[in-house]
């Protein structure tokens, strides 16, 4: 490990690898050793490694116009706003620099609502095991009391219940006034890969409607073609008021999104919200270039078909597996749920068979592939995990 990391602050438990260069779904590291990346920098890389058409554009731009501030307008940062909400049915963009702060827009606008209808102490519905940033609002919003932990007295304002559980949320709908918006996750992510049933949203979305809530999506993992849609509120078929967005829309480059519809969308006036960074012209012609590649190679059917392909190849190699209790997924957003805890999987993928893994809940093997990896990368994966878990069966 390098000297130079004891000047970092350890906020992170760093791998004894450093990557010098990457090419779509590949990796190597400062030694030359090749690995096959099945997280994509966690949902983010979706077009891969040392993308030429985002290189071309980041390069072009960073030649003509870095930054302006908002206080001016900016031409990129209109034209990937339309675009977004022509692609989500939303009608109002705001743009930031990660999904902690789409999240923190989206909280904003809850409160907004909430003095709108003059509700004194406003709350929101938020779901156990979920993950929404690490600021201080989005850690309370957060389902998980391992990352909350150190940082109390939590904000208030959450009442929490069980993911995929209406009759919870009728519950609360009946005995809680003050509650004004729902967060969830169409799928959680770091919260073991669990997908929200069809029922469950459409059930929320008309709850919302009934008593006046905001419905807002957490897409900053699922948004933008993760799991075979381009967002994952739109297996439900349903329309939310407020979407966040980050992590694939930049392909690396640092840009979030929150996206509003009818009420929402009108709830922000100048001085209520801003950002030094956000939209500025690099980040957004990034966005849209993004957007234009996705379009054009239809990713988002794509990681449709790749994940079906993937979730079949995996169920066949491990679905008698003696440890393996649940394979599932939506898209290319994959988990394998083990009966023991797993953590150490993550160094032996990377030092057996050189390919990169998360693990998430502790027993649960979380696989992100880039949604451009080609159909023998993708049986590539089903077979590494294969030979990763073959010893233990």
């Amino acid at each position: 490990m390098s000297a130079a990391l004891a000047y970092l602050m350890n906020t992170s438990a760093r791998q004894p690898v450093a990557f010098s260069r990457g090419q779509g779904a590949l990796l190597w590291d400062s030694e030359g050793v090749e690995y096959l990346d099945a997280i994509a920098g966690v949902a983010v890389t979706s077009l891969g490694h040392a993308n030429p058409e985002i290189a071309a554009a980041i390069t072009e731009q960073a030649g003509v116009l870095l930054h302006t501030t908002n206080m001016f307008r900016i031409p990129w940062q209109e034209q990937l706003g339309e675009r977004l909400c022509r692609l989500s049915g939303m009608q109002r963009a705001f743009f930031c620099n990660s999904g902690a702060e789409a999240n923190e827009a989206a909280l904003k606008l809850a409160r907004l609502h909430g003095n709108a209808r003059q509700v004194a102490q406003p709350q929101v519905l938020v779901m156990e095991n979920s993950f929404h940033g690490r600021t201080l609002a989005t850690l309370a919003a957060t389902g998980n009391p391992a990352v909350q932990r150190g940082f109390e007295p939590l904000m208030p304002g959450f009442i929490r219940v069980p993911y995929d559980d209406i009759d919870a949320v009728r519950q609360v709908a009946a005995q809680s006034p003050n509650v004004v918006a729902v967060l969830v996750e169409p799928v959680q992510g770091e919260g073991g890969v669990h997908a929200a049933s069809v029922g469950y949203l459409q059930a929320l979305r008309q709850v919302c409607d009934e008593h006046d809530w905001l419905m807002m999506i957490d897409e900053v993992q699922t948004g933008l073609g993760r799991t075979g849609t381009w967002f994952g509120f739109q297996h439900a078929g349903i329309e939310p008021d407020v979407i966040s967005l980050a992590k694939a829309l930049g392909n690396g480059f640092p840009i979030g999104a929150c996206l509003a519809h009818g009420k929402a969308a009108e709830l922000f006036s100048p001085g209520h919200h801003a950002s030094t960074f956000g939209g500025n012209p690099l980040a957004c012609r990034v966005g849209c270039t993004v957007l234009d590649i996705m379009q054009r190679d239809h990713l988002p059917q794509r990681a449709a078909a790749s994940g079906r392909r993937l979730l079949a190849a995996l169920k066949l190699a491990l679905g008698s597996h003696p440890q393996v209790v649940s394979i599932r997924g939506l898209g290319l957003m994959v988990g394998i749920e083990l009966d023991h805890p797993c953590a150490d999987l993550v160094n032996k993928a990377r030092d057996e068979q050189r390919m990169l893994i998360t693990v998430t809940r502790g027993n649960t093997v979380r696989l992100l592939p880039p949604l451009i990896c080609d159909d023998a990368q993708i049986d590539d994966i089903a077979a590494r995990m294969a030979r990763l878990l073959s010893p233990q069966a």
